[in-house]
C-alpha cells in the first residue's frame, strides 16, 4: 500500500511537476483519522498538499523564496468536512437535506438514491413516479419500478439519482471503462497563445482573476483555495438558480460574487467582458451548457487567448455518460463506495462515505491542476484546459486499496478537539467560525482577505490591480 508520499508524488508528477519540489512538503498524521473502509483522509492529505506546493512553486516562479508546505492529516480531513464544523454566529448547519432526499428500495429489490436539494430535481422524481413529495408515497412508488429503470426515467426526466450498484457491476459498464482510459487530471492544450506574465503581488497567485461558475462542492472548494493563496476570484451565480445557502457561505470565503442573467445578451456580453480579462475559468455546469451560451473551452479561448479553462463533471468527458448529472452522493453509490461500505460494516444496503470525499478531493485537485496549468502558460504559451470528474477521482481513490479495520474508528470527537483548526472572522451572514485552510506554507501563509458574502454583492467587475 502507497505511504502518503508516495500518493502526493503520483499526483504532483502525473501533470509534469518537478519531483525535486517534494522534498518541501512535510506530511504528518496516521490513517485512518474517520470511520471508513477506504483512505479517506490520505486523499484529502494529499490532494490539498498537492495544491500547496503548486502555489509554493509559483511562489518561487514569480521570483518569491523556497518555502516549507506542511500538512497535517487530521486538519486536511477535518477540511473535507467543512461545512459540518461551519457556525454562523454560533448556529450550527441546518438539515444537510431535502425531505425525500436519501435512499429507497426498488420493486426488484435494488437500491436506488435520490438527491432532491433543488426543487427541479426533487420535481422530477415526483414527476417520473407520480407521487407527492412524501418519503412514504415516493418509497410505495418505488415498489412498482425495477431500480435501472427508475434511474433511466429519471434522468431522462431532467432529475439525478443513482442505483446502488458494486464496484464489479460499475467495473463492467462502458462508463467505467471509458474512465480507465482517462488521466486523473487531463491538461490539454487548446489554442495559441504568448506567455503571460505573474502580476504583481504578496501572495502566490495575487493579481491573478478567477472566474467561478459553479455550485454546491466541488468547484467552489477550487476556487476558495485558488483564492486562500491569493487569487482574485470572483463567483458568477445566476438571479434563479437554486443554491445551498450553508454551503454558499463555507465555500464562499475569500470570494466577491456577482449575478448574471446567462441567457440575456446583456449577461453573456458582461461575462465576456470579464472573461477577456481573467486568467482562470473554472466551471461545473452540466456539460455543455455554456457551450449553448458561447463559452466552451474553445470559445473561451478565442475571446482570451491564453485562458486556462477548468471543466468539472460528474462522470468525466468521454463514454455514454459524459452528459449525465451528477454529485458526490449519487456517485458513491453508482461506482461501488456505498455497496462496498455497507458491505464492509456488515449491513444489507448502502452505507456512505464518513464525508462528501470525491466532491472535496476533486476540489483541491481542480485548484492543483489549474495552478499547475497556469504556470505551465506562463512558461510556454498557451491556451489550456483541464478537466476532472468525480467519478474519476473515485476511481483513484478506490485504487488506493482499502483499510480492513478502518470503520472500526471512533468518528472525530466534539468541537473542542478542532479549536486549533478554527478561526473567527466577520462575514455578509454574521461571525463565522469555520475551518482554516490546513496547507501550512512557511512564507506565504494561507488567507481569506474577504468575507463571505450573500451572493450578487459585488457588481460583474474585477478589482482594480495594485
Amino acid at each position: 500500500m502507497q505511504s502518503p508520499s508516495e500518493i502526493l508524488k503520483g499526483i504532483w508528477t502525473s501533470v509534469g511537476g518537478d519531483a525535486t519540489a517534494l522534498q518541501c512538503v512535510r506530511l504528518t498524521g496516521e490513517e485512518p483519522q474517520i470511520p471508513s473502509s477506504f483512505r479517506v483522509a490520505v486523499a484529502g492529505q494529499t490532494t490539498i498538499a498537492a495544491a500547496g506546493l503548486a502555489a509554493a512553486e509559483i511562489w518561487k516562479m514569480r521570483g518569491g523564496e523556497a518555502q516549507d508546505v506542511s500538512i497535517d492529516m487530521r486538519h486536511a480531513v477535518v477540511e473535507c468536512r467543512s461545512e459540518r464544523y461551519l457556525r454562523v454566529d454560533d448556529k450550527p448547519p441546518p438539515p444537510a437535506w431535502d425531505a425525500i432526499a436519501g435512499v429507497y428500495r426498488t420493486g426488484d429489490g435494488r437500491f436506488v438514491r435520490c438527491h432532491t436539494n433543488f426543487r427541479h430535481h426533487r420535481d422530477a422524481v415526483c414527476k417520473v413516479l407520480g407521487c407527492e413529495p412524501e418519503r412514504e408515497k415516493v418509497q410505495a412508488a418505488l415498489m412498482r419500478w425495477k431500480g435501472e429503470d427508475f434511474e433511466t426515467a429519471t434522468y431522462a426526466a431532467g432529475g439525478v439519482v443513482a442505483l446502488m450498484r458494486s464496484h464489479d457491476e460499475w467495473s463492467a459498464l462502458p462508463q467505467a471503462r471509458a474512465l480507465a482510459e482517462l488521466p486523473l487530471i487531463s491538461i490539454e492544450k487548446i489554442g495559441d497563445a504568448p506567455p503571460k506574465s505573474w502580476p504583481h503581488g504578496d501572495h502566490p497567485l495575487a493579481g491573478l482573476r478567477v472566474l467561478d461558475l459553479s455550485r454546491v462542492i466541488a468547484g467552489p472548494v477550487a476556487g476558495r483555495t485558488l483564492a486562500a493563496h491569493g487569487a482574485d476570484v470572483l463567483l458568477v451565480s445566476g438571479p434563479e438558480l437554486p443554491s445551498i445557502p450553508w454551503l454558499t457561505i463555507d465555500t464562499g470565503r475569500g470570494k466577491l460574487t456577482t449575478l448574471i442573467e446567462l441567457s440575456s445578451e446583456a449577461g453573456q456580453a458582461q461575462l465576456r467582458g470579464l472573461l477577456k480579462e481573467a486568467d482562470i475559468f473554472s466551471q461545473g455546469y452540466r456539460p455543455r451548457a455554456l457551450a449553448a451560451f458561447g463559452f466552451a473551452p474553445e470559445d473561451a479561448a478565442k475571446i482570451n487567448p491564453g485562458i486556462v479553462y477548468v471543466t468539472l463533471s460528474a462522470y468525466g468527458h468521454a463514454g455514454p455518460w459524459a452528459d449525465r448529472r451528477g454529485f458526490d452522493s449519487l456517485v458513491q453509490t453508482t461506482t461501488g463506495f456505498n455497496h462496498a461500505e455497507g458491505q464492509a460494516a456488515g449491513i444489507d444496503g448502502p452505507k456512505e462515505l464518513p464525508a462528501q470525499m470525491l466532491d472535496h478531493a476533486t476540489g483541491y485537485l481542480m485548484a492543483f491542476g489549474a495552478m499547475m496549468a497556469k504556470a505551465r502558460q506562463v512558461r510556454e504559451g498557451g491556451s489550456w484546459h483541464l478537466r476532472v470528474s468525480l467519478a474519476q477521482t473515485g476511481r483513484w481513490l478506490w485504487n488506493l486499496g482499502r483499510l480492513e479495520h478502518g470503520l472500526n474508528t471512533p468518528d472525530l470527537p466534539g468541537e473542542a478537539v478542532h479549536a486549533a483548526f478554527i478561526e473567527s472572522m466577520p462575514s455578509g451572514f454574521g461571525t463565522l467560525k469555520a475551518v482554516k485552510h490546513s496547507a501550512v506554507l512557511s512564507k506565504t501563509p494561507a488567507r481569506w482577505s474577504r468575507p463571505a458574502m450573500p451572493l450578487g454583492t459585488h457588481p460583474p467587475e474585477w478589482p482594480v490591480r495594485t
